[in-house]
C-alpha cells in the first residue's frame, strides 16, 4: 500500500497522471478542487486583494486531502500540502501579501504540518514531480480553456507563469518528506500519447519497486 503525491506547475498534467496512476495501481485518486473554487477567479481578477484568501482556501483543502490519504494508506493526490508554501512565497515576493499575512500563513502551515506528524502514516511514500517548459505549460493551459488562466486574456500572466516555473526547481531540490522522482513532461506526452504514458508509468513503477513498495 502506498501514498503518492504529485507536484508540478499549472498545466503540467498532474490531474491526468493522477488518474492514470490510480487506475494502474488500484489506488484512490484525490483531486484538488479547481472548477468549483469560488476564490480562484477572484484571485486572477485582483491578485493583490485575494492572494491570501486563495492560499488559505487551498491550504485548508490540501490539509483535508493529505489527512485522508495518510489514514487510508492507498492513495494518490494530484497536489498536496507540501507544495503549498511555494505559491504563497512567490505571491509574497511579488508584493501580493503583506508581512502580517505571511506570518499568519506560516504559523498556520506550521501547525498543520505538526498535526500530520501524529497521523498513522506521517509522510507520503513517493513524490512524482512533472517538469514542463513554459511552452508546454501554455499549450496545456490553452487546451483546457479556463478563461481566467489565458495569457491572451491577461498578458501579466506571462510573467506570473515564468516566475512559477523558476520557483519549482529549488522547491524540488529542497523537498525532503519522501523519496522523489522527476517526470519529463516535455519529452513524454502521457496525456495524449499511449506509448509515452506507458513509459512514464514504467518509470514510476520502477521507482516503487526499487523502494520495495510494489
Amino acid at each position: 500500500m502506498t501514498v503518492l503525491v504529485l507536484s508540478g506547475a499549472i498545466g503540467a498534467g498532474k490531474s491526468s497522471l493522477t488518474g492514470m496512476i490510480a487506475k494502474e495501481l488500484g489506488t484512490k485518486a484525490f483531486y484538488e478542487s479547481v472548477d468549483d473554487n469560488p476564490v480562484l477567479p477572484l484571485f486572477y481578477a485582483d491578485p493583490s486583494k485575494y492572494a491570501f484568501l486563495l492560499q488559505i482556501y487551498f491550504l485548508n483543502t490540501r490539509f483535508h486531502s493529505i489527512k485522508a490519504a495518510l489514514q487510508d494508506d492507498n492513495n494518490v493526490l494530484d497536489r498536496s500540502i507540501y507544495e503549498d508554501a511555494l505559491f504563497f512565497q512567490m505571491n509574497a515576493d511579488m508584493g501580493r501579501a503583506n508581512q502580517t499575512e505571511v506570518a499568519i500563513y506560516k504559523d498556520l502551515l506550521g501547525n498543520m504540518m505538526e498535526e500530520l506528524k501524529g497521523m498513522p502514516k506521517k509522510n507520503p511514500d513517493l513524490l512524482v514531480h512533472i517538469d514542463v517548459s513554459y511552452d508546454t505549460m501554455i499549450k496545456r493551459i490553452t487546451k483546457r480553456g479556463r478563461s481566467y488562466e489565458q495569457i491572451q486574456t491577461d498578458p501579466s500572466l506571462v510573467d506570473y507563469y515564468h516566475r512559477l516555473l523558476d520557483y519549482y526547481d529549488p522547491w524540488y531540490k529542497n523537498y525532503q518528506y519522501s523519496p522523489k522522482i522527476r517526470i519529463d513532461g516535455d519529452r513524454y506526452d502521457f496525456v495524449e500519447n499511449p506509448k509515452d504514458r506507458e513509459i512514464v508509468m514504467g518509470q514510476i513503477k520502477d521507482k516503487l519497486h526499487e523502494m520495495g513498495k510494489i
